[in-house]
């Protein structure tokens, strides 16, 4: 029989860890679109049996950020020289100063000031250029030159079609297909702070972003092998966006795997308005520091 020297002990022990793991403050969880728990070693699996691998992040976020860094490394030790890299971050027009980077033509100061960068390229999109271009693998610029899609914002997808044909090369082909009750295009029309009128041009500016991204995506897919690409998650956010455009315009079907970022005030469990976001959904603290 314990003494009660010996229990007091043990219970101020338990107490003592209870109290320990109650501090601990994880970084982010891992979650299936279903709201069960996963791991980082099921989200990479998962990965390595996709075609395209679309990694929704919330731009200023470190842990998407780093997550994208780490899952591109090890698919690369994974398949090797089969992974491509794509992101909205770069427009079709600068893929020309791109290759030539990455060919050794031209030094980075001068990729640096011929491309139209992000202002947090250099912590958060660096990374993943020089891991493409020190492993030789292809590093895709995606998006519709920005210029395109205000001229859709203003006057819709007819205004596209009197573009020369080198402007129409940096985009999907015309006329794409669209489709205004998808929810999230028409949660765009609803937005607080838009005018009360011309205002469906606005998700006609996002759907030709999605279409020209799925575009290049296809353009691009290794034969055998995966394509990552690092886009916004509402790009991608239940499987509309981007992915509707893939599965809409590939002339086979795809095995696309979606991941996205949350915020949330806990990371214990997925919020139900969270569940069926993506095949994988990253939760992060909502106190999480910024990159910008």
């Amino acid at each position: 029989m314990y003494s009660r020297t010996v229990m007091i002990s043990v219970l101020s022990f338990l107490l003592y860890t209870s109290f320990l793991s109650g501090q601990e403050k994880a970084a982010y969880q891992i979650f299936y679109r279903d709201g069960q728990p996963a791991s980082y070693a099921a989200m990479l699996s998962a990965s390595q049996d996709a075609e395209v691998v679309l990694f929704g992040e919330l731009h200023n976020n470190p842990i998407a950020h780093w997550l994208q860094f780490e899952l591109s490394r090890d698919l690369f030790e994974a398949i090797g020289p089969g992974l491509v890299l794509g992101a909205e971050m770069f427009e079709a027009d600068d893929q020309i100063v791109l290759d030539e980077y990455f060919d050794g033509r031209i030094q980075e100061r001068h990729f640096k000031a011929e491309t139209k960068l992000w202002s947090n390229y250099e912590t958060d999109y660096r990374p993943l250029v020089e891991l493409a271009r020190e492993n030789e693998l292809s590093f895709i610029a995606t998006n519709i030159p920005r210029r395109y899609a205000a001229m859709v914002h203003r006057g819709g997808f007819e205004v596209l079609e009197d573009l020369c044909d080198q402007g129409k090369s940096y985009m999907a082909p015309l006329p794409v297909p669209y489709d205004p009750d998808l929810p999230g295009y028409r949660a765009m029309l609803e937005m607080e702070g838009l005018p009360a009128h011309g205002t469906e041009n606005f998700p006609r500016a996002q759907a030709i972003k999605d279409a020209t991204m799925a575009h290049f995506i296809i353009q691009n897919l290794p034969p055998e092998g995966v394509f990552i690409h690092f886009n916004g998650a509402y790009h991608s956010n239940n499987d509309e966006g981007i992915v509707w455009y893939l599965h809409q315009t590939a002339k086979t079907p795809l095995r696309v795997m979606n991941i996205s970022t949350v915020l949330q005030e806990g990371t214990g469990q997925l919020d139900e308005q969270h569940h069926g976001l993506a095949d994988f959904i990253i939760v992060v603290p909502a106190t999480m520091t910024k990159t910008h």
